[in-house]
């Protein structure tokens, strides 16, 4: 006999062909802890989308209701082409639902178990994207803080020079809802173990820097196969993140330079203080490093030109370089955290 449909029991239920907030459900596509996604027609337009429909505890709870609405809006007034648009949040039948654009293809955690380790170049292409997504998030106020390789789509390009269009998700709810509304206890954090930042664990206030390190994580996954720390437990994988050095990127791809572990072990830095300022800044860096065209690093030392010439330098004074790491179109440039942010 089949089970009840039932959008209160937080439980998998058989939703297909039932209609919720004007859109008919067509089947399910993801799950996770908080969430199940479904795929939908929208019955008022006529088109597909993705339908995430929240856990119904989560609407329970009036604060968290509160900054749903708030975030789901910013999330949707964000245009950038690598960020899943947001179509609609609201709430029906006591339960909190998004609806997004509906994006045809995988997710790169099924890529990497289909593929494995992907060519340098491929890597690039996908990391490039989903780093210019995050930066647009922060420049918006949002932390991801849950950024891994099932938040990321992998649709097809529009040509040969660029084979995937590749979208970040999960930016209707961000994880500081949570934490902010007692859906987290004390010394609990939201996120996936294999890609949370050492001040997540901790319990610290986080900042875009936070994205800098778990994505740096995805990207270990995409060149080397799996995430940098990989433990018989979750203690210990905790105590990896938040003590332990990052293996070199190069012991288990000796095809990259290495020039690529420098750029690794910045990024995964313990401190966001040492982390790049940018997700941008850390792709850029990487490129650099594995094409040989750069040092890996920040920006340059500044010197002031007219001590050197006072000690003698020969020939007019060389133009001083504006910025050492070069800047992918549509980046708003290196931010800049202050201290203790």
């Amino acid at each position: 006999m089949p089970s009840e449909t039932n959008l209160h029991s937080g439980r998998p239920s058989d939703l297909v062909g039932r209609q919720i907030a004007g859109y008919r459900i067509e089947r399910e596509i993801g799950r996770g802890g908080m969430a199940v996604v479904y795929r939908a027609k929208d019955l008022r337009l006529d088109r597909t989308v993705a339908l995430k429909l929240l856990a119904p505890e989560l609407a329970r709870n009036d604060t968290f209701r509160k900054r749903f609405t708030h975030e789901s809006r910013v999330a949707a007034a964000i245009d950038h082409p690598h960020i899943v648009p947001v179509f609609e949040a609201g709430e029906t039948e006591g339960v909190l639902y998004i609806a997004m654009r509906y994006v045809a293809g995988s997710d790169l955690r099924h890529l990497l178990d289909r593929e494995g380790p992907l060519p340098a170049g491929v890597a690039t292409r996908i990391a490039v994207q989903v780093a210019s997504a995050l930066d647009a998030a922060h420049d918006h106020g949002l932390v991801h803080r849950d950024v891994k390789p099932g938040n990321i789509l992998v649709a097809a390009g529009t040509d040969s020079d660029h084979p995937e269009h590749v979208y970040l998700t999960d930016f209707g709810l961000t994880k500081k809802s949570l934490s902010l509304t007692g859906f987290t206890t004390v010394g609990q954090f939201v996120g996936t173990l294999d890609y949370v930042s050492p001040e997540q664990i901790s319990g610290r206030p986080v900042d875009g820097r936070c994205d800098v390190y778990g994505f740096a994580c995805v990207v270990h996954e995409i060149l080397a196969g799996r995430p940098p720390f990989q433990r018989d437990d979750d203690t210990a994988l905790l105590w990896a993140h938040q003590y332990d050095e990052p293996p070199a990127l190069t012991e288990r791809r000796p095809d990259l330079p290495a020039a690529v572990d420098a750029v690794m072990a910045t990024a995964l830095a313990k401190s966001p203080d040492d982390r790049y300022d940018s997700c941008l800044a850390f792709v850029a860096a990487l490129r650099a490093a594995a094409t040989g065209t750069a040092q890996p690093g920040r920006a340059p030392t500044q010197v002031d030109l007219r001590v050197v010439g006072a000690l003698g330098s020969p020939g007019p004074p060389p133009e001083p370089p504006e910025w050492a790491l070069p800047v992918f179109p549509g980046s708003p440039g290196p931010r800049r955290y202050p201290p203790g942010a």
